[in-house]
C-alpha cells in the first residue's frame, strides 16, 4: 500500500456539505429522536443473534442427524453476517448508542464473528471511508492478485474470467479472518501506528488478537467436537459453510456499494491531492441499491443506503430511509452524482459485468 499521504480538497465554494449536514441535523431536531439505534436496532439484535447462536446450541444438545445439522450452519452463516452488518458495524461507528460501553460490547461482537476490533476499525473507519475507492489506500479494494477490482490494478492473465470465479472467493472471506486475516493486518498496522483513536499498546493488542482467536476456536470447532459423537470431518465442514455463507452475503453486499460501474475510482494528483472534498468524494464514489425493498434495507442494516451511510457514518442505519430523501434532494440540488440502483438485481449484474470489463487486458481494451 502507498504511504503518500492523501489530501481531499477544502475548497466547497457551493457550500454543499454544510447545507447537507444542517438538514440532517435538522431533521433530528425537529422530529426530536437521537441519530444512535433505537427500540427496531435493539429487536434486530435480538434476532440477528438468535439467528447466529441459537442453531449453535441446538446442535450440541438435540443430537439431530448430520443433514439437519449442516442446514443448521447455513442458518448460522445468515445470522453471522447479520450480526455484522447491524450490530457490529454500528457498534465500531459508534451509531448504536449514546452510551460508549454500549457501542464497545456491540462492536466486540466481531470477536465471535472471527474478527478483531482493532483490524476492523483500522481498516473499515480509517482506511475505507477515508480513502474510499482510492487505489492503494482503500484496503476493501485490494483483493490480492487473483481480484481487479479497480482499473489501476495490475492486470493479469487470468483476471479474464474473474467474473465467474469470483463468486466462489467472495465467501472466504470471514473464513480468512479467522486463520490468516487478522495476523497479517496486525503487523501492517501496528507497523504504520495506524488507529482508530488513541493507538494502542502493541503487547496488548497482539495479546488480545491470540487469546481471542484460542477462545474462537474452542467455542466453534473444539466444544463441538467434546460434545458431539460425530466425525471431526463434519464439524470442520460446517464451520466452513457457516463461514462461506456469511463471506459471500458480506462480500457481496459490499461489492454493489463500490466495485459497480457507476462506482468512481479516482486517483491524486503527484503531489497527493484530491480534486474533491471529501463528502462530495463519497458522492463519486458510493452506490445505493434496493433501497425500496424492505427485506433488504433491514437485513443489510442499512448498507444498501452506502450514500447516507459514507456521508454519515456516525448515523446509525435505522435512520438512512428517513434521511436518504434529503441527501439526494440536496445532491440534486447542487448537481452532484447520487448513485444507486433501483434494484438488487441490478446491482448483482452490474457488479459482474464490471468485473467482466476489468478483466479485460487494458493495453489491448484502449488501443
Amino acid at each position: 500500500m502507498d504511504n503518500k499521504t492523501v489530501r481531499f480538497s477544502r475548497k466547497d465554494s457551493t457550500q454543499f456539505f454544510k447545507t447537507l449536514n444542517k438538514r440532517v441535523n435538522d431533521y433530528f431536531k425537529e422530529n426530536n429522536i437521537k441519530k444512535t439505534g433505537n427500540w427496531r436496532l435493539h429487536l434486530k439484535t435480538a434476532i440477528m443473534f438468535a439467528l447466529f447462536l441459537a442453531p449453535y446450541f441446538l446442535i450440541l444438545t438435540l443430537g439431530l442427524p448430520n443433514w439437519a445439522n449442516l442446514l443448521l450452519t447455513i442458518v448460522m452463516g445468515i445470522g453471522m453476517a447479520g450480526v455484522g452488518m447491524n450490530v457490529m458495524h454500528d457498534g465500531n461507528h459508534g451509531s448504536y448508542s449514546t452510551k460508549k460501553w454500549v457501542n464497545k460490547i456491540m462492536g466486540g461482537s466481531i470477536y465471535i464473528l472471527a474478527g478483531n476490533v482493532y483490524n476492523w476499525q483500522v481498516q473499515h473507519n480509517v482506511l475505507h471511508h477515508t480513502y474510499t475507492n482510492i487505489h492503494e489506500h482503500d484496503e476493501d479494494l485490494e483483493a490480492g492478485r487473483i481480484l481487479r477490482f479497480s482499473k489501476h490494478a495490475e492486470w493479469r492473465k487470468y483476471h479474464k474470467f474473474q467474473h465467474f470465479y469470483s463468486i466462489f472467493l467472495y465467501g472466504l472471506l470471514t473464513f480468512n479472518w479467522a486463520i490468516t486475516t487478522d495476523f497479517q493486518q496486525m503487523y501492517r498496522y501496528t507497523k504504520r501506528k495506524l488507529a482508530y483513536g488513541k493507538f494502542p499498546n502493541p503487547f496488548m493488542n497482539w495479546s488480545m488478537l491470540v487469546v481471542t482467536k484460542i477462545i474462537y476456536i474452542t467455542i466453534w470447532i473444539v466444544l463441538p467436537m467434546l460434545f458431539l459423537d460425530i466425525p471431526w470431518w463434519t464439524i470442520i465442514l460446517g464451520f466452513f459453510i457457516m463461514h462461506y455463507v456469511a463471506g459471500v452475503i458480506l462480500s457481496v453486499v459490499f461489492q454493489l456499494a463500490h466495485v459497480v460501474k457507476d462506482a468512481d475510482t479516482p486517483l491524486p494528483q503527484e503531489d497527493g491531492s484530491m480534486k474533491n472534498t471529501w463528502a462530495i468524494h463519497q458522492l463519486f464514489t458510493t452506490v445505493n441499491f434496493g433501497t425500496k425493498n424492505r427485506i433488504i434495507n433491514w437485513f443489510t442494516g442499512g448498507l444498501n443506503h452506502q450514500v447516507e451511510h459514507h456521508i454519515f457514518p456516525n448515523i446509525s442505519h435505522v435512520h438512512y430511509t428517513k434521511i436518504a430523501k434529503i441527501v439526494k434532494e440536496t445532491a440534486n440540488e447542487f448537481n452532484l452524482p447520487y448513485n444507486e440502483y433501483k434494484t438488487t438485481r441490478k446491482a448483482i449484474i452490474s457488479h459482474f459485468k464490471h468485473l467482466k470489463e476489468l478483466g479485460k487486458n487494458p493495453e489491448i481494451q484502449y488501443q
